[in-house]
């Protein structure tokens, strides 16, 4: 029986839900995200350069708060609004995950895991209050809340575990290779019937973080480890670029807004 279940006599018709506060998952959805992923990474780096460490994550912490505040405040999915808040999440999981190993001096054998753990139990916890872990129910304050929490685990997860996969021979264009291949597979069990939407989706959406993290680092590190060489300023303005023209156009376009009406239906 549906959720929309009608009171007997009545006529089935449109029922207003909630706004959504989250876009609709189509390619530009996932284009932006690697994107995000990869500027995230570099501009994470770049900072830490210019400002020195603990300015760089005092600053993503302040901007990342400021952002999260904007969406939160907000009572519908903004386009600009919503990546604003995933480029500040990108660039302050980075710096979580290098804290912890560079500051810290945590290995990424185990800072890997550890991030893994605080993913689980978010959507463990998320689960057990919500009875669900869809994006296209994001339309209370506590699964915001809940939402957030989990794509910030799954960029300092991401984060740790590209690291570690370069750091163990494969190099920045191998492990971008790796984690190319990785995201096909939930992709392909979803369309054979093997896995479900809500699986597919937060698996894909976990490897997106190292496969534009590994892309990205490829393009701006040195030669001498088998980079292009291009610089971590070039490569993050230049993605920067990139995704503020995609999200001009989904803002412009509203080709990601999700439908907020929904047909009754009868079971």
């Amino acid at each position: 029986m549906s959720t929309d279940r009608l009171a007997p006599g009545r006529h089935p018709g449109p029922v207003r839900h909630a706004l959504s506060k989250v876009p609709e998952v189509t390619v530009y959805f996932w284009v932006i995200k690697v994107l995000t992923t990869g500027m995230g990474e570099t501009a994470s780096d770049w900072l830490a350069h210019l400002l020195g460490p603990v300015p760089a994550v005092a600053l993503g912490a302040v901007a990342l708060a400021a952002a999260l505040a904007v969406q939160f405040a907000v009572r519908r999915y903004v386009a600009w609004i919503y990546w604003t808040a995933i480029v500040m999440v990108s660039v302050f999981g980075t710096m979580a995950a290098d804290v912890l190993h560079v500051g810290l001096g945590v290995p990424y054998m185990i800072s890997t895991p550890f991030f893994m753990v605080a993913l689980a139990t978010v959507f463990a916890l998320w689960y057990g209050s919500e009875r669900t872990l869809s994006i296209h129910s994001i339309h209370t304050r506590r699964r915001e809340v809940f939402y957030w929490a989990a794509v910030l685990a799954t960029f300092a997860l991401g984060t740790a575990a590209g690291d570690l996969s370069a750091t163990l021979g494969l190099g920045y264009l191998g492990s971008a290779v790796l984690y190319a291949a990785a995201i096909a597979v939930p992709a392909i069990a979803h369309r054979a019937g093997r896995l479900n939407a809500v699986t597919a989706f937060w698996s894909a959406y976990v490897l997106t973080r190292p496969l534009g993290a590994s892309v990205a680092d490829w393009m701006a590190v040195g030669h001498g480890r088998g980079g292009l060489a291009w610089g971590l300023g070039p490569v993050t303005l230049a993605w920067t670029a990139a995704i503020l023209a995609l999200v001009t156009y989904l803002a412009t376009s509203r080709k990601d807004v999700q439908t907020e009406d929904v047909q009754n239906v009868r079971s």
